[in-house]
């Protein structure tokens, strides 16, 4: 059994970089704001960096439109956002000049953080921020983003930017306490204070915790953020931030809401391989034999010639791909190519001294490098 008190306090001791994410519901006015810039600034002055990912752009929107309900059409939800989104960052910026340091702001697409350029660029513009005494202010880009732009909610904008950063811990402060257990009839019962691992029964148990009339997301969006953080080796805390002094009880490692721990927190994922696991776009696929892919799962293998059967998509040389293990359709690995898929057909089951004769040029042994690949 997982003592809280001591998970927690475990888990802060080494804290000095916090992703913060608050929903729409808790950024009703100027005040609540206010008391929110003021915990953050008290978290500042530990010597802790704090990243900060605002929902509550459409909100504000709709307020200012008079709209009691969010509007179904795209266009009008985008249009809302625009306007609400100058009034969020006028009210941040004026709440942080009070304690003499400023508010930035990024507007964010999922391309700009699967594409590994743009995903450098966003990196080194908030480590930059970070290094002025900047509060960096994020929220995805609802005027420009359509669905295949979209991460879909705030919570799993907040994780991705806590596993880029190589954030010590990524808070969603909500509108309930934590993940809450269920009750044989249905019913919510009591708050789940530590969770070492997402499972199926914590995945049935979940419930939507915002108003759709004002918002996305709920509880399920919330266990898939604690399941990307958990995969690189970070920890999550979901907690209610109607408590006024939320993160200040956060800090002081109380046994409130709910924290998701990865089960290897030693064993943290290097960079390239978190952008891999959960930014990357595969263009295709390599399916492999089972021995090939026990290599891989047991071994930390690379993987080679020998074991690829066949290939599916078009990519190139450089492209990401899921690797897939043939006899049961499941993937297991992504990784870079170092072959086109042309390539990897005319050299699957074959020896890797034979690849260059093969192909008729100098190629790697590897159709995958382990250094460039990463378990799913």
């Amino acid at each position: 059994m997982i003592d809280p008190v001591q998970a927690r306090k475990q888990l802060l001791k080494s804290c000095r970089r916090v992703v913060l994410k608050v929903g729409t519901r808790l950024l009703a006015d100027q005040t609540a704001i206010a008391r929110l810039v003021a915990q953050i600034h008290t978290l500042r002055e530990s010597g802790r960096q704090v990243i900060l990912v605002s929902s509550g752009a459409v909100g504000m929107g709709m307020r200012a439109a008079g709209l009691t309900r969010r509007p179904r059409h795209l266009s009008e939800v985008q249009a809302l956002a625009a306007m609400g989104q100058a009034t969020l960052m006028a009210m941040y910026e004026a709440e942080c000049r009070k304690y003499g340091f400023r508010a930035a702001q990024l507007l964010l697409t999922a391309d700009d953080l699967r594409a590994r350029e743009r995903h450098l660029n966003v990196a080194n513009c908030i480590e930059a921020l970070l290094s002025h005494g900047v509060l960096p202010v994020i929220n995805e880009n609802d005027p420009v983003s359509v669905s295949e732009l979209k991460f879909g909610d705030n919570d799993t904008l907040a994780a991705f930017l806590g596993s880029m950063i190589r954030a010590d811990l990524t808070i969603i402060l909500t509108t309930v306490d934590g993940l809450l257990d269920r009750n044989p009839d249905g019913s919510l019962g009591e708050r789940i204070s530590v969770v070492n691992g997402v499972t199926y029964e914590l995945r049935a148990i979940a419930a939507g915790t915002d108003d759709a009339a004002f918002s996305i997301g709920g509880m399920s969006s919330k266990l898939r953020a604690a399941e990307l953080l958990n995969s690189a080796g970070e920890a999550l805390w979901v907690a209610s931030g109607e408590d006024a002094d939320i993160i200040a009880r956060i800090f002081a490692a109380e046994d409130v809401g709910t924290i998701f721990l990865p089960k290897d927190a030693k064993h943290k994922m290097g960079s390239r391989k978190r952008w891999l696991a959960s930014f990357s776009r595969p263009a295709g696929a390599i399916s492999i034999d089972d021995g090939a892919a026990n290599a891989l799962l047991g071994r930390g293998s690379s993987l080679l010639p020998s074991g690829v059967v066949c290939v599916a998509g078009s990519f190139r040389r450089g492209d990401v791909v899921r690797i897939v293990r043939a006899s049961t359709g499941d993937v297991i690995a992504k990784g870079i190519t170092n072959f086109s898929s042309d390539e990897a057909e005319m050299i699957a089951r074959h020896r890797s001294g034979d690849v260059s004769s093969i192909l008729g040029c100098d190629a790697e042994d590897e159709v995958v490098h382990r250094n460039n690949l990463v378990l799913i």
